[in-house]
């Protein structure tokens, strides 16, 4: 069975009763980024065929691996979904965008196609790295690229509700960001990465001067699930994805406590753990101003990133 023939079968599934005939051409953009995500990845592979016969064309894979721009390219895909999001939310003049499940399976196209790609081209292994214990579980390919999605996924959308406040989700990334950074200083091979990292770093510290409290500007679903998509891609670029625990301890508080709350109103018939979820707006009740709250989020990701980078120095030894 043909890309195409698979690509067509999916997107119709994708769409089969949960769009209405008559709202369809609300939802096309949906459709275009579905199929375009599998249209950028799929002919890379085909094009490193013909360059391998071919010295005249420039293999692919060689300008991944120079400027790891496969990284690059799903930061941005994920920015163009959140971006397709808020558009529809602007257009529409509400605050309904994408549906979840539209949301959720744009993320797994996106995610599904970049973790092929990095396999295919061998910049992955289905090696965990485990941070602290400077050792490696091994696992099937087919177990780690399930486990591997699941991460992406929820990393993205971990960074997009820690996006609740003024200057938040930017803030708290700016470590992450320098952490990335400073591993690329430590590590030989690693000088490309480090420039994205440090280039994010940048962008996050010049943003916030419009976005600290009170906010000018608002990244919006495009800004918060392209800090996620990157955060990601550098943790799967990097081949040790479990450093996202650590890293990513704010965004996973925060996740958790949407996730907690949700289960205990449902368990106890009406009652919650906290005030208010995500974390954030239980601490906003609790009388914390959000400079307070922006101040204490990121010194918490500051020093898990510190103590993460201790955790993996080790790693390699030159």
């Amino acid at each position: 069975m043909s890309w195409e023939v698979l690509t067509m079968r999916s997107a119709k599934s994708f769409f089969n009763g949960a769009i209405a005939r008559s709202d369809l051409r609300r939802y096309w953009p949906v459709l275009f980024l579905y199929v375009g995500l599998w249209l950028l990845f799929l002919p890379i592979p085909v094009w490193n065929r013909a360059a391998e016969r071919n010295p005249a064309l420039v293999n692919l894979t060689e300008l991944c691996a120079d400027t790891y721009a496969t990284a690059v390219v799903l930061a941005l895909i994920f920015g163009g979904i959140g971006f397709l999001d808020d558009f529809e939310k602007v257009k529409h003049k509400q605050n309904l965008g994408l549906t979840a499940i539209q949301k959720f399976l744009l993320q797994l196209a996106a995610a599904v196609a970049f973790l092929c790609l990095m396999r295919f081209e061998g910049m992955l292994t289905p090696n965990l790295y485990v941070p602290f214990f400077n050792t490696q579980i091994v696992m099937s390919w087919w177990v780690y690229m399930v486990f591997a999605a699941f991460v992406i996924v929820g990393t993205v959308n971990a960074v997009n509700i820690t996006d609740g406040i003024d200057g938040l989700a930017g803030s708290v990334t700016v470590p992450v960001g320098l952490f990335f950074t400073v591993l690329a200083i430590w590590w030989q091979g690693y000088e490309q990465l480090g420039i994205y990292a440090a280039a994010l770093v940048g962008g996050i510290l010049g943003f916030l001067i419009y976005n600290f409290h009170p906010a000018k500007v608002f990244m919006g679903d495009t800004g918060s699930l392209f800090l996620g998509g990157t955060v990601a891609a550098l943790a799967f670029a990097y081949d040790m994805p479990l450093v996202l625990i650590p890293v990513g301890f704010v965004y996973i508080c925060e996740t958790l406590s949407d996730i907690l709350q949700v289960i205990y109103f449902k368990a106890t018939h009406g009652k919650r753990l906290f005030k208010m979820a995500p974390l954030h707006h239980h601490f906003e009740l609790c009388g914390w101003s959000e400079v307070k709250l922006v101040a204490v989020f990121t010194s918490v990701s500051a020093l898990c990133c510190l103590a993460a980078l201790f955790g993996v120095l080790n790693r390699f030894h030159f």
